[in-house]
């Protein structure tokens, strides 16, 4: 059977009966978790069990744990982390190798949980007009240093048998507005998109997921690049990037719509899955009666992907973390 071509999510720490027949039906082909979803280790590792077994296979399970603003797992079961922007920042000419350490902590705490993949590397180039809501989750402001902190913070994840998620394609630096709330424009001609934004996208085009970016490129096309088959044969053909495509979040409200009608348009462009966050069971059902099964090209995209799992490299957490302290001359946690 194809994979459904949407990730979703729980209303909370455990599926209801209603959510475990609507997964079983519709056969997601993976979920993301919340912090209302998180309370305890062994609930968050009963959670990820009613999902694989709803679907009746392991799925991917994903979570958006970036560190510092943007972390669903707290204390006790998560580090508490700077900001990425910071962080580097600090960690300077070594930043590769500090923000490597970082993600693999990190992804060991996952992995221990049940959660096997994160919204992470970000590789948004950080501009002094990035809208807050994306700067400070940046690695740096030269394209070239995001694409090598990128691909440091990617290989943790993979050497931990996390799968990272590549974001946000094809590059959301020069936003203005947050499109959690807002559709952002960007008005600059591709020659110079390329050189720039997407140039640490096409770096790391060999990742196994990636996921878009709700704006507007103006000089390329008048849908936000989500929609937009103009922009995802960008992604395809130009940055060159085949692993498997899923949309930001569908219910931000940068996107107009009903969620079944943005799915339907989504899936229409080229994306290969969509994310839908934080509905009633009605809206996820008929989010993923919209998006339906995956495509023949998307499912090959989604089981490489998944194939790409593997069992964790051994790690020292004691000696990775007094490294990483020695590293960032101790400013390593928030307090």
């Amino acid at each position: 059977m194809k994979f459904g071509a949407a990730i979703t999510d729980a209303e909370g720490t455990r599926l209801t009966p209603e959510e475990k027949r609507l997964f079983r039906r519709m056969n997601p082909f993976g979920f993301i978790l919340f912090a209302r979803n998180i309370e305890t280790a062994d609930q968050v590792r009963s959670l990820c069990g009613d999902f694989r077994e709803a679907v009746g296979r392991d799925c991917l399970i994903t979570i958006d744990q970036e560190g510092g603003r943007v972390q669903r797992l707290r204390a006790p079961l998560g580090r508490e982390w700077m900001p990425p922007l910071e962080h580097a920042k600090i960690a300077g000419d070594i930043a590769e190798r500090a923000m490597y350490l970082r993600y693999r902590l990190i992804s060991q705490e996952l992995l221990s949980l049940g959660i096997d993949s994160n919204c992470a590397p970000m590789v948004d180039v950080a501009r002094a007009e990035t809208h807050a809501f994306l700067r400070n989750r940046c690695y740096a402001e030269d394209p070239k240093r995001v694409a090598q902190i990128g691909r440091a913070v990617a290989q943790a994840h993979l050497d931990a048998g996390v799968l990272p998620v590549l974001k946000h394609m094809p590059g959301h630096g020069r936003a203005t507005l947050d499109s959690h709330h807002d559709l952002p424009h960007v008005d600059l001609p591709l020659e110079e998109l390329q050189t720039d934004d997407f140039a640490p996208f096409r770096a790391l085009k060999d990742l196994p997921l990636g996921m878009t970016a709700h704006l507007v490129y103006d000089q390329i096309d008048s849908q936000p690049a989500t929609l937009s088959a103009r922009m995802m044969a960008v992604v395809r053909e130009e940055i060159g990037f085949d692993g498997l495509i899923m949309t930001d979040d569908i219910s931000m409200k940068a996107l107009r719509g009903t969620p079944a009608e943005i799915a339907a348009q989504a899936i229409s462009a080229g994306c290969d899955v969509v994310l839908h966050c934080n509905a009633s069971l009605a809206d996820r059902e008929a989010v993923l009666e919209a998006a339906g099964e995956m495509t023949g090209e998307a499912q090959a995209r989604a089981e490489r992907a998944l194939a790409m799992r593997s069992l964790p490299q051994a790690l020292d957490i004691q000696a990775a973390e007094a490294e990483l302290s020695r590293l960032m001359g101790g400013q390593v946690y928030v307090r």
